[in-house]
């Protein structure tokens, strides 16, 4: 929600809602009783602004979009405004059932319940920076340069780029951990501080509105669409989950003598993710072009495998520096994209590693090698949307945790971007203007 004259914000299933409202407007009537918002934008997938069929969401009905008041801030580049994360709620007081803040809240409060756990997680941001070219006779983006992975030449190019977005980021109370070009043509990637699930999933999208909005300042378009080109690398938001209690970190072991470095608790959960992760990709790699980018030997994690620091796993277990060689304070999940909705990926996560703690899941060993070079022995991920889908059709550690009617919805919106890009080869690339 930005506030003007001074955007009440929530993700639906495949875009952004924003909506503005006059500072007047917000203070006497917003703050307390929210803005009226439509139901069937959380069935309207990515292509299009009309309902998927199957939804059992319709044109009719209306919620309220209620602010939450601790995520207010002050617009970076249009300090006269301000923004605010936003609860669908049936009428205040009473969440909606298909809110993605409230399916990740109620997962946490499950996990803190049951096991005396929070999640905290931390995302690196990968993205495209575009820039206005005549491409035979037309007007086209393309990559804003072609240098290779951490190159200065790169960073310099656009230092003042970066230079506006981290202001921007730290004015937002966002960290920003580390900074670089990465291996694709015009891709760049921010690695953010790691916080609490909720906080985690909206800074995400803060970060998401500072980049492509600090871009267009400077003529420029970022998009965090996972694959442009098909012939160079794709882009995710590596999500990076660690488990806590008491303010200590839980998922880490206590000494020298657990065999991976990290404790019961964290490979059991963990082992519960690795488990559920082709139905977890429904939720964290939600459109068909995801799936051009999760290819083996590019980076993302094309296999159902886990390793210490193993890049081509589709988990990594990590020793950050401060951590002993011994440990991992952490595991990463390279599925993750830019379309996802970060509460509903976040929310999935939580329910496979519950599932982890709930039926004490052991961990497969770990692949110390490219994945690709023992494929015979491993098991692929989903290849399409259409496989993650079916997945997730056959599992049902889902459906009390995340909500039957916010599945249902899910499913129907996959099920139509399925067969539209299917029929619609290229349609993908207009979702640089959205993502």
């Amino acid at each position: 929600m930005h506030l003007k004259n001074g955007v009440d914000e929530v993700d639906d299933l495949q875009k952004d809602v924003k909506l503005i409202i006059p500072f007047k407007r917000f203070n006497d009537v917003i703050k307390k009783n929210g803005v009226g918002l439509f139901v069937i934008c959380m069935a309207i997938p990515s292509y299009g602004d009309c309902p998927a069929d199957g939804s059992n969401l319709s044109a009719v009905g209306e919620i309220r979009l209620l602010p939450d008041l601790s995520t207010k801030r002050t617009i970076p580049w249009l300090e006269h405004e301000e923004m605010v994360m936003g609860d669908m709620c049936f009428r205040p007081g009473e969440a909606w059932e298909y809110c993605p803040r409230k399916a990740l809240r109620r997962v946490s409060r499950i996990l803190k319940h049951e096991f005396d756990l929070e999640m905290k997680a931390g995302f690196e941001i990968e993205f495209l920076l575009l820039k206005k070219a005549v491409k035979d006779g037309k007007e086209d983006w393309v990559p804003f340069d072609s240098s290779s992975y951490s190159t200065t030449s790169s960073y310099d190019a656009v230092a003042p780029f970066f230079h506006d977005v981290v202001d921007s980021l730290n004015s937002l109370n966002i960290t920003v951990e580390q900074l670089h070009a990465e291996a694709g043509k015009g891709q760049f990637e921010f690695a953010l501080g790691y916080t609490y699930c909720l906080s985690a999933a909206d800074e995400l999208i803060y970060t998401r509105e500072v980049i492509k909005a600090i871009a267009r300042k400077h003529g420029l378009l970022a998009t965090f669409i996972p694959k442009y080109a098909m012939d160079d690398v794709g882009s995710g938001s590596h999500v990076h989950v660690s488990l806590w209690q008491n303010g200590k970190n839980a998922f880490m072991a206590d000494d020298e003598s657990s065999k991976h470095g990290m404790s019961t608790i964290g490979e059991e959960f963990m082992a519960g993710v690795l488990h559920h992760i082709p139905s977890i990709l429904a939720f964290i790699a939600p459109i068909p072009n995801s799936y051009d980018r999760l290819q083996p030997n590019t980076w993302s994690g094309a296999y159902q495998c886990w390793g210490k620091d193993n890049r081509e796993a589709s988990i990594r277990t990590t020793s950050p520096p401060g951590i002993g060689v011994s440990f991992v304070s952490n595991f990463e999940i390279k599925s993750f994209d830019g379309c996802a909705n970060p509460y509903l990926g976040l929310a999935a996560i939580l329910c496979a590693g519950l599932d982890g703690l709930r039926n004490h899941l052991q961990l497969p060993q770990p692949i110390d090698i490219n994945p690709s070079d023992i494929d015979s022995k491993l098991q692929r991920l989903p290849q399409s949307l259409s496989e993650s889908l079916e997945a997730l059709e056959k599992n049902t550690i889902f459906t009390d945790l995340i909500g039957e009617k916010l599945l249902v919805a899910i499913k129907a919106i996959h099920k139509a971007e399925a067969k539209y890009y299917s029929e619609h080869q290229d349609a993908y690339k207009r979702l640089i203007q959205f993502y």
